[in-house]
C-alpha cells in the first residue's frame, strides 16, 4: 500500500537537511533484567533467534548473583539527557540508572554491562540486518561492569509526561478511606524490594513484611514460575500474568499499610532479580509472542516482554549494521499523548521528536538531533521498520493509560516544525506496514460503539437480555444466515433445588460506611485470610479456594470495595457467531486481569437422579479441574517470602455444585471451551455460609483487548484412569499450541 505525500514546506516549516552524526555517540539503554556480577574474559557472540530466547530459556543468568544493576536509559525530556533515579537533579545529564552511581566508579554507563548469557553487553548493540531488516538481531558485546551493589529501586514518580501507569491514583497527598491522609515523602529512593516494614494500620503495630526471597527462589527452582514451552507466545503470556499477580499482591500489601508506593516498579525489580522475562536483547521488527493487538497497562510490561526497552523514555534504539556500516536506528516508539502527535488515522502516525518540555519545570528549548531524534531520522534513510505502541487514556482509571501495540511502521518524511509552546520539535510522518491484522482500528471503533451502541450495526437483536443486565447485550451475526441461538429464557439467578433461605446467612462484618484494608477487626477481611480480596478498583488479587464478599448481613454500604460480582455485569458485551464452534461471547471493552466477566448461571442440577453421561445437555458447569494454566494465575509468593498457595491438578478437589444453562441462563452459556483461555472460574459466597453451593463467577485471567473472544478451560478430565474416553467429551477446536485434543 502506496501512501502519496502531499506534504509541502510552509514558511514555519524547515526541510532538514540530515547528515550522518559520527560525532555523535548515542547512549542505548542496557536491557534490563540483566545480571552484572559474574565476569567473562571472552565476549561471546550472542545470537537472539526468531523465537526470542537465549540458550536456556531466558539466559543463563546466575541467579545466586545477589545483587545487580539496572539501566532504564530513560531520556530527559527537557535537556535530551537521561537523569539517574533517585538523583534530586533530574537535569543534570547524569545516566538513567536503577541502583548506586558509586557502583561504576568514574566510568560511564553507555560503556555496557555484562548480560544475561554469562558474558560481556554493551548497551550499543550492534546488529547485521542487511539480509533482513525483519529478521533476528546478532549482537556482539563490546565490554562489561562489575556491580556490587544491592537492587535498589527508586519509587518516585517518573518525569515521562506519558507515563501514568496507577492501578489506583496515587495522589501527592491522598486521604484514605478511613478519613486518614496519606502523606507520599519527597523522594523514596533507596527503596529495597527484599526488606521492608508494615504498620499495622489498626493497632499501630509494626510488622514485618515478608522478605522477598527472589535470590533463593531463582538459585532454587530457576523459572519455575513459567512454562516449559518452546512457544514465545506462551512465554510472554507467562510473564506478564507474574507481573500482574505480583503487581496486585505489592499493592495489597500498601494498601493495608496505606501507603502509596508503585508496585509496578516493585514487581518488575524482583522479575528483573529472578529472571522472569521474555525476549532479552534488542531487535529490528517483530517481537516473538508478541500480536499485534495486545494491551498493556503498565510500561514496565513492555519491558519485561522486550517490547521497548526504556521505562519512560518513548523512543527505543540501538545500532544495527547495514551492509559495511553501522548506523544507530530507531526500533520501537510509544505514542502516548505526551505531544501532540497527529493519530486520527489509524494507519498513519505523525510523531513527535524527544525533548524540549520538562515535566519538572518550566524550561523550554527546541529539540535537538540526538540520541532517539537522531535515530528516528536514520531509520527515514534506512527505511528499517519501526514497532509502534499507542496509548490512550484507560477508561477504567482516570489517571491511567491502554498501551496498544499497533504493528510495524515506516518513516517516510521529517520535517521540523514551532508548536504551540513556541519552541521547534522534530516531526516524523509514520505509515503502517501493508498486510497486518487491526490493533488500534480495533479499539477505535468499539471505543465509538461503548459512546453509542447503535453505531454497531448489522446486529440482529440490541439487548439479548431484554434489560436484565445492566448493559445491554448484543446478538451478531456476520459468519450465516442464522438467526439467533436456540430458544432459552434470559435470567440472572441461579435456581437452586432448595431454596437459599433454608440455609443460614453469612456472618457479617461491622464496619462502618466500608471494609478498610488492614482492618483486623473486619471479619470479612479475616475470612479471606487477613486482607480484602479486591484492589479498590476491583481487581481480585489472586485465585482462592472460596472468596467472600460483604452480603445483606454486613454492616458497610452497598460502595464497599468487597462488593465486587453481586454488582452484576459492568461490560459491554455482544454474542456473535463464530466460524465453527457455534456462538461466542466477546467485549467492546478492553478488560484488565482480574476484572469481574459475569456468573455462571442456570438451574442446578440433582446427579443423583441424572446421569450426566446420557444427557444431551452441552451447557452444563462443573467444577472440574480448570488446568494449570488456571491453577497457576496466583501470584509467586515465594518471590516476596510467603508460603506457595499453587496447587496441582492431582490436589485439586471439585465441588459438588452442577449448574445447566440449557434452558435458563446468561452471556456465560456462550462462553467456549480453549485449552488457552484468557478468562476463569472462582467460587465466590455472599449470601449463606453453605460452600458446597456457591456462586461461580468468572474473572479474567489476563489482559483481554476488545472483540477478543472470551473462553474458559472446561475441564482437565476427559477420559479415565484406563484411557477410556467419556462419552461427554467433544473433540477441541480451540487451535492453542497446547491443545488437548478434547473437553468435556
Amino acid at each position: 500500500m502506496n501512501h502519496p505525500s502531499n506534504f509541502m514546506p510552509t514558511p514555519e516549516h524547515d526541510v532538514l537537511d540530515v547528515k550522518p552524526l559520527r560525532t555523535l555517540a548515542p547512549m542505548f539503554p542496557a536491557p534490563l533484567g540483566i545480571n552484572t556480577f559474574n565476569q567473562s574474559t571472552t565476549p561471546p557472540l550472542i545470537v537472539v533467534t526468531p523465537a526470542g530466547q537465549f540458550q536456556g530459556g531466558f539466559g543463563a543468568w546466575n541467579n545466586s548473583a545477589a545483587k545487580s544493576f539496572f539501566a532504564f536509559g530513560s531520556e530527559d525530556a527537557s535537556g535530551g539527557k537521561a537523569h539517574k533515579f533517585g538523583d534530586q537533579n533530574t537535569g543534570s545529564g547524569k545516566a538513567a540508572t536503577f541502583g548506586d552511581q558509586d557502583a561504576f566508579g568514574s566510568q560511564n554507563v553507555a560503556t555496557g554491562v555484562q548480560d544475561s548469557a554469562g558474558g560481556q553487553t554493551a548497551t550499543d548493540w550492534t546488529s547485521d540486518v542487511s539480509a533482513n531488516p525483519n529478521g533476528p538481531i546478532d549482537a556482539t558485546p563490546i565490554s562489561a561492569y562489575r556491580s556490587t551493589q544491592p537492587i535498589v529501586i527508586s519509587l518516585d514518580d517518573d518525569d515521562d509526561d506519558d507515563n501514568d501507569d496507577d492501578d489506583e491514583p496515587y495522589a501527592a497527598n491522598k486521604t484514605s478511606a478511613s478519613g486518614r491522609k496519606i502523606k507520599r515523602p519527597s523522594r523514596l529512593s533507596g527503596y529495597n524490594v527484599s526488606d521492608r516494614l508494615v504498620s499495622d494500620s489498626s493497632n499501630s503495630r509494626k510488622v514485618k513484611r515478608p522478605k522477598s526471597s527472589h535470590k533463593k527462589a531463582a538459585a532454587d527452582n530457576e523459572n519455575a514460575l513459567l512454562p516449559p514451552s518452546d512457544d514465545p507466545r506462551e512465554t510472554v503470556e507467562a510473564v506478564l500474568m507474574t507481573f500482574e499477580a505480583l503487581r496486585r499482591r505489592h499493592l495489597q500489601l500498601d494498601e493495608a499499610q496505606e501507603t502509596n508506593k508503585r508496585a509496578d516498579l516493585k514487581a518488575s525489580a524482583i522479575m528483573m532479580a529472578s529472571n522472569i522475562r521474555a525476549n532479552s536483547g534488542k531487535r529490528i521488527g517483530v517481537v516473538p509472542g508478541v500480536e499485534i493487538g495486545d494491551i498493556f497497562y503498565f510500561r514496565m510490561e513492555l519491558c519485561i516482554i522486550g517490547l521497548h526497552a526504556p521505562s519512560m523514555a518513548g523512543i527505543d534504539y540501538m545500532t544495527a549494521k547495514f551492509a559495511d556500516e553501522d548506523d544507530s536506528v530507531a526500533i520501537c516508539i510509544v505514542a502516548a499523548g505526551g505531544y501532540d502527535n497527529n493519530d486520527d488515522d489509524t494507519d498513519v502516525l505523525v510523531y513527535s521528536g524527544s525533548g524540549g518540555n520538562s515535566k519538572n519545570s518550566e524550561e523550554r528549548h527546541d529539540q535537538k538531533l540526538e540520541r532517539g531524534n537522531l535515530a528516528l531520522e536514520r531509520s527515514l534513510s534506512r527505511k528499517n521498520v519501526i514497532r509502534v505502541v499507542r496509548g490512550y487514556k484507560d477508561p477504567g482509571c482516570l489517571t491511567g493509560k491502554v498501551y496498544i501495540y499497533d504493528g510495524l511502521y515506516r518513516i517516510h518524511e521529517s520535517w521540523k516544525e514551532k508548536t504551540k509552546s513556541g519552541i521547534f520539535c522534530f516531526k516524523y510522518k509514520l505509515l503502517r506496514e501493508p498486510g497486518q491484522p487491526d490493533g488500534v482500528a480495533i479499539w477505535k471503533m468499539s471505543q465509538k460503539w461503548v459512546e453509542n451502541p447503535i453505531t454497531r450495526g448489522s446486529f440482529l437483536h440490541p439487548d439479548l437480555s431484554s434489560g436484565a443486565e445492566n448493559l445491554p447485550v448484543f446478538l451478531v451475526n456476520d459468519i450465516d444466515s442464522d438467526k439467533g441461538p436456540h430458544h432459552f429464557t434470559y435470567t440472572t439467578q441461579v435456581e437452586h433445588l432448595n431454596p437459599l433461605s433454608s440455609v443460614k446467612p453469612l456472618e457479617g462484618c461491622r464496619c462502618l460506611s466500608v471494609c478498610l484494608p488492614g482492618d483486623a477487626n473486619c471479619c470479612c477481611a479475616q475470612r479471606n485470610g487477613g486482607s480484602l480480596p479486591y484492589s479498590s478498583s476491583g481487581l481480585l488479587v489472586c485465585r482462592k479456594t472460596m472468596v467472600y464478599e460483604c452480603g445483606e448481613s454486613c454492616r458497610c454500604s452497598f460502595n464497599c470495595r468487597n462488593r465486587v460480582t453481586q454488582k452484576g455485569v459492568r461490560i459491554h458485551f455482544e454474542v456473535f457467531k463464530t466460524g465453527n464452534r457455534g456462538w461466542g461471547l466477546r467485549s467492546w471493552d478492553a478488560i484488565r486481569a482480574g476484572s469481574f466477566i459475569c456468573e455462571y448461571v442456570g438451574e442446578v442440577i440433582d446427579d443423583a437422579k441424572i446421569n450426566l453421561n446420557d444427557i444431551e445437555d452441552d451447557y452444563i458447569f462443573q467444577t472440574l479441574c480448570p488446568g494449570e494454566r488456571t491453577l497457576k494465575w496466583n501470584y509467586g509468593p515465594e518471590l516476596i517470602g510467603e508460603q506457595s498457595t499453587d496447587i496441582s491438578a492431582g490436589t485439586f478437589e471439585t465441588l459438588p455444585i452442577k449448574i445447566s444453562a440449557k434452558r435458563m441462563g446468561n452471556i456465560s452459556r456462550f462462553m467456549n471451551h480453549s485449552c488457552a483461555p484468557n478468562v476463569f472460574w472462582q467460587p465466590v459466597q455472599f449470601d449463606h455460609e453453605d460452600d458446597h453451593r456457591p456462586h461461580i463467577m468468572f474473572f479474567a485471567l489476563k489482559h483481554i483487548p476488545p472483540m477478543t473472544e472470551l473462553t474458559y478451560d472446561y475441564g482437565d478430565i476427559g477420559a479415565d484412569s484406563s484411557g477410556v474416553r467419556s462419552p461427554r467429551a467433544k473433540n477441541c477446536l480451540c487451535g492453542s499450541s497446547n491443545c488437548r485434543g478434547f473437553f468435556i
